[in-house]
């Protein structure tokens, strides 16, 4: 799969080119915003990684002139701390994820892999089959069960996507805290909106991981 990296700091844009071509992608990197812009006009690309602050166009002006012109690229934004506040923006424009620096290259490894491992996930109608007659769409965000729409509350439908990200993988408090909330949370309150959601939901699509956390199997 051919990835593109736009990260304008040589030394992480070399590091994470590396440990992506270690694990069988072909990376374009670019550390101005125009030229990768060019780039994604000439050629195709399976997932697009944007540092939001670079030289030329930015990471957010970049995806917007991609999704208007109908391009559909799964993206991750590459963002410090201190960008967290624009992040709605950038899930407004349509990014699947994002890392915040700095991190972990095996968390970065991660991301890349299950939003990947999503897209490949896709039909044409953009439905992802769950177990128990569910069914889940990725362009409106909604869960149906046999047909019938599931109500679901803004964090609940956060905290389902992300385990559909992670599909038969672990997924741990902390990382639900870092997807669904920008500031600290108590970790009480992400047992009460996993509560929450079995509610809604057939109780055993969500397992408990002993000492670690939860699993959705399918």
């Amino acid at each position: 799969m051919k990835i593109l990296l736009l990260e304008d700091e040589y030394s992480l844009r070399k590091s994470i080119k590396e440990l992506l071509e270690e694990s069988g992608y072909v990376v374009d990197d670019f550390a101005n915003g125009d030229e990768a812009l060019e780039a994604i006009g000439n050629s195709t690309y399976d997932l697009l990684l944007l540092d939001v602050n670079v030289p030329g166009t930015d990471g957010f002006d970049l995806l917007d002139s991609l999704r208007k012109s109908g391009v559909e690229t799964p993206t991750i934004f590459i963002t410090s701390l201190t960008e967290i506040d624009s992040l709605e923006k950038g899930y407004d424009l349509g990014c699947c994820d994002y890392i915040k620096k700095p991190f972990d290259m095996k968390e970065l490894k991660l991301r890349v892999s299950s939003a990947l491992r999503l897209v490949s996930m896709k039909t044409n109608e953009n439905q992802i089959d769950l177990p128990g007659g569910y069914s889940y769409n990725t362009k409106c965000f909604t869960l149906t069960k046999n047909g019938k729409e599931v109500n679901l509350s803004k964090t609940e439908k956060l905290i389902l996507e992300l385990f559909i990200k992670h599909k038969n993988q672990v997924v741990t408090p902390q990382m639900i805290m870092d997807y669904v909330w920008e500031d600290f949370v108590d970790p009480a309150n992400v047992r009460v909106q996993i509560n929450n959601l079995r509610k809604k939901i057939d109780k055993d699509l969500i397992k408990n991981v002993r000492g670690i956390g939860y699993k959705l199997e399918a």
